[in-house]
């Protein structure tokens, strides 16, 4: 049987040894499975981490023809595929962003493969096909200034307000440099095939989750706080964690309390 991977690029990177428990990282639009690395690198000798190139993104080709209407689905399945073939047991999944989308997405379709999941500054997509059509034909435009002109699409993309935190942040220049090493074309692609408005809403799914999950979203990030604060009242097996004076990319802005977070969930 054709394996999904073989027609939804994905990149692997595994730090740790393959015998210990294993830790699944999916990283946000304009990100690359080594975003991971510090954590990963600090988790070594307890955890098998697996850092994943998602499709556009770091060493992950996207295919230009892709099926707008399956392609999420079809990336979900194709993780699900490569982590029961990388890990003999249950893994702990940490996604963030848009990681997070289809890290959730893993975790409701399949959760005998996780133990639990972190959930960072994400989402379970949005609930009504207006709502989708409409962020559709907005990440469309925002898809053509990426092919338009990269760097002026990098300074706006990080001149949102969700990202205010992190550009004051000691950080912030060499994320930006980071992500400038992207391709235009790969990443104008995945967010037209991966984007909040291709994906299913899996609002109505959550109250059905088996996985126990962490929810972390930084205070400062009001519109997540927002859907953080519905999703764990839906979620029965989720509890919330709010990190203060923090943003968007909060496992950026305070790598140390993330990492406690997540290693404290994880003892729980």
């Amino acid at each position: 049987m054709t394996s999904p991977s073989s027609y939804i690029p994905l990149h692997i990177t595994t730090v740790g040894d393959p015998a210990l428990p294993k830790i699944v990282f999916l990283h946000g639009f304009l990100g690359s499975g080594s975003d991971w690395l510090p954590f990963a690198r600090k988790l070594d000798g307890r955890f098998c981490s697996i850092l994943v190139d998602l499709p556009g993104h770091g060493e992950a080709a996207i295919p230009a023809d892709g099926d707008a209407e399956l392609f999420f689905v079809q990336t979900v399945e194709a993780l699900a595929y490569e982590i029961r073939r990388l890990s003999a047991g249950p893994c702990v999944l940490v996604g963030y962003s848009m990681g997070g989308r289809i890290g959730l997405a893993l975790a409701l379709r399949y959760p005998q493969l996780f133990s639990k999941a972190v959930i960072v500054s994400s989402s379970p997509g949005l609930r009504t096909e207006e709502e989708r059509a409409a962020r559709r034909k907005s990440d469309e435009g925002i898809a053509r200034k990426i092919e338009r002109n990269f760097e002026g699409f990098i300074e706006f993309w990080y001149d949102q307000p969700l990202f205010a935190t992190l550009k004051s942040h000691a950080l912030f220049h060499e994320v930006e440099a980071q992500r400038k090493q992207g391709s235009r074309q790969n990443l104008a692609c995945a967010l037209r095939l991966l984007g909040t408005g291709n994906q299913p809403s899996f609002w109505e799914e959550l109250p059905e989750c088996r996985v126990p999950m962490l929810l972390c979203v930084g205070e400062k990030d009001a519109k997540y706080v927002q859907i953080g604060k519905q999703m764990a009242e839906l979620c029965p097996q989720s509890s919330l964690e709010l990190f203060e004076q923090c943003g968007h990319t909060l496992h950026i802005e305070e790598p140390e309390r993330f990492l406690a977070s997540v290693e404290d969930f994880i003892a729980q």
